[in-house]
């Protein structure tokens, strides 16, 4: 029978297959981060070691700041303690640990792929969401919660539904100015947060064909916004070009695909040339649009229900309907996070900044030290520093504000993050989600606004 490409995967590592449809699934790679510590607990509580301390990773992100590279110089008492546990449980179950002061540590949706830990065909899973990421590199990657993760500790292994398989194919190419991020945008304002929900995304067609695989990366990490349990890519020699020579990529990897006859539980279909650049205006991110339209208006929702929730958003962040979406100012802007922080993300920011100074306050966090270093190289921090932007240390920094950064209450944020949840930036924070480019061209008009093309 004709397999997808989601499907060969899931059956090379099915371990068990109950009669209820939960099968056990072994896991090829296991990565975790600060919040670990629930299942590290739940294993001293019983009593249970690491089953293969080798095949985890553990990234120091999410508490990372971006102003200390070592945890002793980490100035608030509950953030140190909560890296030095990280730290700890690491070292007492003989995993690496990519910590503060590793030259190799970084955001571990953006370092593990670069180092080579994510390779085509592997199972990932991690205490984290957006996972979906590794995808990008052929891999079948989810996001586990902290019971899961201390089965996986345990037992290498992970109880799993086979999720319904979706294909996502964008047709013809990108415009000029339009990228991954607004191609995902795109997807899940047409099909919403909902849309895919409990699926298994494969993005495919000749404009995500046409994407560099940090592109890819920042595509599957924002389908789990619409409900996705992961997005993938089929690997082809882009992959394997960006993956060669990385520090833990083997010799090699057999050809992964779906089989052409491969029937898909559902079908999605956009045209790439007609993506322009977006931003969200709400606190979901199916709210929302192109930069050179409107805020829609509650009364023109397709329903009650919809109608409801564009108020409700409307209303926490500031706005009234109707509005340019090129009218509405920002306080500040944010380029960062596991979503859009990779080198390709940072030249695509630093072309529309070079040579100008941003008219609000710009927080640059790299993905990852290695990513940091590599933007020095080429001269990228002196882009943004000669424009007024702040070039930081690598970590998770304003897109979930855990580790200090936040942007203050009531305060507008261009974000190249993932999420625009009430909140999530800050307490009564308002975010807007945009591209690097975007995100750039907002810093410098004070605004919301696409780059020029």
């Amino acid at each position: 029978m004709a397999r997808t490409l989601f499907a060969r995967i899931w059956d090379a590592h099915v371990v068990h297959w109950r009669d209820d449809g939960l099968c056990l699934l072994y896991v090829d790679r296991h990565y975790f981060h600060e919040g670990s510590f629930h299942a590290f607990n739940m294993l001293r509580a019983r009593g249970l070691k690491v089953r293969r301390p080798d095949l985890s990773f553990g990234f120091g992100d999410h508490y990372a700041p971006t102003r200390a590279r070592r945890t002793d110089a980490v100035a608030d008492p509950e953030i140190r303690g909560i890296i030095e546990t990280f730290e700890a449980n690491a070292r007492a179950a003989g995993i690496r640990a990519f910590d503060l002061a590793d030259p190799d540590q970084g955001i571990v949706h953006v370092a593990g792929p670069e180092l080579g830990l994510t390779q085509p065909g592997m199972t990932v899973v991690c205490g984290d969401s957006h996972t979906s990421t590794h995808g990008a590199l052929g891999a079948l990657a989810f996001g586990i919660g902290a019971s899961e993760v201390a089965h996986v500790l345990a037992t290498q292994t992970i109880w799993q539904a086979m999720p319904r398989q979706m294909r996502v194919s964008f047709t013809g190419a990108l415009p000029a100015g339009s990228g991954a991020k607004d191609m995902a945008l795109a997807l899940i304002a047409a099909i919403g947060t909902g849309g895919a929900a409990g699926s298994a995304i494969e993005f495919a067609g000749p404009a995500v064909r046409a994407l560099s695989v940090e592109a890819r990366l920042t595509l599957c990490n924002m389908a789990i916004e619409a409900g996705a349990r992961t997005g993938m890519v089929a690997p082809d020699e882009v992959t394997r070009a960006w993956l060669a020579g990385r520090p833990f990529t083997p010799p090699g990897w057999a050809p992964l695909a779906s089989d052409a006859e491969a029937v898909f539980d559902a079908e999605v279909t956009l045209d790439a040339a007609a993506i322009a650049p977006m931003a969200s205006w709400g606190t979901s991110p199916e709210e929302a649009a192109p930069l050179s339209g409107r805020v829609p208006r509650a009364e023109d929702a397709p329903d009650a229900a919809r109608a409801a929730a564009w108020r409700h958003s409307l209303d926490y962040m500031g706005l009234s309907g109707g509005e340019a979406m090129s009218d509405i100012r920002i306080d500040r802007v944010f380029l960062g996070s596991c979503t859009n922080a990779r080198l390709d993300d940072l030249r695509a920011a630093a072309a529309v900044l070079r040579g100008r100074r941003v008219a609000v306050p710009m927080l640059v966090s790299p993905g990852s030290s290695a990513v940091k270093r590599a933007a020095e190289a080429e001269g990228l921090d002196r882009v943004f520093a000669d424009a007024g932007a702040a070039w930081e240390e690598s970590g998770c920094s304003l897109c979930v504000s855990m580790n200090g950064d936040s942007v203050g209450e009531g305060q507008r944020c261009a974000s190249t993050s993932n999420r625009n949840f009430v909140g999530r930036q800050g307490r009564g924070a308002r975010t807007h989600l945009v591209s690097p480019a975007s995100a750039a061209a907002s810093a410098l008009a004070g605004r919301l606004v696409a780059a020029e093309g």
